[in-house]
């Protein structure tokens, strides 16, 4: 059988290996490797797309084979929650190579390698069925970010480098440590250990462990998303890292946080994530405020972006912590229509910083005068991330809201404010970057979007319409896996947490005596 999750996996780290080879001065060469890579591994995506089976629940195409012994396999698989992240993920790279174009002259070699790496480490992630598997990976896209902020980002980026590592490092410390503590668990079970995911799922936790663990694993997956209070990092790291890094941390490493609730936390830890859910929601909420007031205060765009960012992320993971069918359908659809409208939006940005040098909203005014198209593409991605009614968000979040209010009223209420800030803070920065008069004379030279740059947003702009116009068709491929996901959760005891519990009817009769 063709190993077809491998061949996608690691297309893109074979892309990097012949760049590895090219000379400093070979740009255009490591440009048009990269770029076929990353269209090579969208192919084999799409593909992969195509042949999944919506209909069943199971994971499927799957690899298991021996690795480093001890329970440690090469386990790789995909579902339906996992099959449209990769898919957006192959989607998502090929534009931000491509963005990158006339943003990155100089060591292009590099940047072109650290990006096909990042690219094979996130589809590392969604694709393994071996939590010690996914930890590799999720360690390994960690490097590359790294560099690709810290060699290309702004005036601020060893700042914002340094406190990116050290948050994730911290959450993933805790999580390897976790890993260990199932693996001891498992070791004491007379069974042969195994780090696979449906060996642990079957692995009895007592309840104060379980605690523990999910703590442990929770912070990592919470620093990931980001949840309130650890979103600090994103900002900044928004802000200083190149446009190309904006495009993939905003639409692809963001939900690899909420994968990981999904996929690990809440299957593993029932119990514990039974607790937790009340407060994990509240945070959700929290962020879903907190991130759409401070967008209305920046005066950055791609802050304002970044915090509209963490505000998105929290009506996403309120919906899946409805855990509903309808709220799990529509946070992983809302996913995929997030890292669409946000890496189009930093794509705009990128256009408007190679041209004035400049991000603050008050250093334009009246761009669509002199660039119409540019401003026809960029009022579109606003559109969507603003969840009007033909585009991509809007299926997503009617969804989310009906998840939300099945499980709470209140928070569903108080989860419309999304809606109604992201519709002040977008609609306040389109129009006083695009309309009115051109107030500065740079503006006035502006050149309107080049075939390039509407070759890298007119992809968002048909993927926006075509999710819109037909959800179905991502919801078709992960309903079932949702189904059996919920009822995982159900059957271990997890549903129901967001409302209270009804107290047991009041004894009539009385016990029934017992023979010694």
């Amino acid at each position: 059988m063709t190993p077809s999750l491998t061949l996608l996996t690691f297309a893109p780290l074979a892309g990097a290996l012949p760049i590895l080879f090219l000379p400093a001065r070979a740009k255009d060469a490591a440009r048009t490797i990269a770029l076929a890579a990353g269209l090579l591994t969208l192919a084999l995506a799409a593909a992969l797309f195509v042949r999944f089976d919506g209909t069943s629940g199971a994971c499927q195409f799957v690899e298991n084979r021996a690795w480093l012994g001890a329970g440690i396999h090469y386990h790789l698989g995909v579902d339906g929650i996992s099959v449209v992240l990769v898919l957006l993920t192959a989607f998502i790279f090929p534009l931000a190579l491509l963005s990158a174009r006339t943003a990155v002259t100089e060591r292009v070699k590099e940047f072109s390698v650290l990006m096909l790496v990042l690219e094979t480490g996130i589809l590392g992630v969604f694709v393994s069925l071996n939590l010690f598997l996914f930890y590799v990976f999720w360690e390994a896209m960690l490097i590359p970010m790294y560099f690709l902020i810290g060699m290309w980002g702004g005036p601020r980026r060893v700042y914002a480098t340094l406190k990116f590592v050290l948050f994730t490092m911290a959450g993933s410390l805790l999580m390897l440590v976790g890993i260990f503590v199932l693996f001891v668990l498992q070791s004491g079970t007379g069974v042969p250990p195994s780090l696979d995911l449906a060996a642990l799922e079957r692995l009895a936790v007592a309840p104060g462990l379980q605690t523990w663990l999910f703590l442990a694993f929770g912070l990592a997956f919470a620093i990931k998303i980001p949840l309130l209070p650890f979103h600090t990092w994103l900002p900044d790291a928004h802000v200083e890292a190149p446009t190309a890094g904006s495009v993939v941390l905003a639409a692809v490493l963001l939900k690899m946080g909420a994968y990981g609730f999904l996929r690990f936390g809440l299957p593993l830890f029932p119990d514990a994530a039974a607790r937790f859910l009340p407060a994990l929601s509240a945070l959700a909420l929290a962020g879903i405020l907190y991130g759409g007031l401070m967008a209305l205060v920046q005066k950055d765009i791609k802050s304002l972006v970044a915090y509209s960012s963490v505000s998105h992320m929290g009506l996403i993971m309120l919906a899946a912590f409805s855990l509903s069918v309808e709220g799990l359908s529509g946070a992983l659809l809302q996913m995929v229509n997030h890292g669409v409208s946000t890496g189009a939006l930093f794509v705009c940005v990128g256009i408007l910083y190679e041209r004035a040098h400049a991000r603050r909203v008050d250093a334009f005014g009246g761009v669509a005068k002199v660039m119409p198209v540019f401003a026809a593409l960029f009022l579109v991605s606003v559109l969507s991330s603003m969840g009007l009614p033909g585009l991509n968000g809007f299926a997503g979040e009617i969804l989310c809201f009906v998840g939300v209010f099945g499980a709470s009223r209140g928070l569903g209420i108080a989860s419309v404010a999304t809606v109604v800030l992201s519709a002040a803070y977008l609609l306040w920065m389109f129009r006083r970057v695009m309309h009115g008069p051109v107030t500065r004379d740079e503006v006035r030279g502006f050149k309107d979007a080049s075939a390039r740059e509407r070759l890298v947003l007119v992809p968002f702009i048909l993927v926006m319409i075509w999710i819109g116009v037909a959800p179905r068709i991502l919801l078709d491929k992960m309903e079932a896996s949702v189904v059996v996901l919920t009822g995982k959760l159900k059957s271990r005891q997890v549903s129901a947490t967001l409302t209270p519990t009804p107290a047991p009817a009041a004894q009539t009769e009385k016990p029934e005596a017992r023979e010694p």
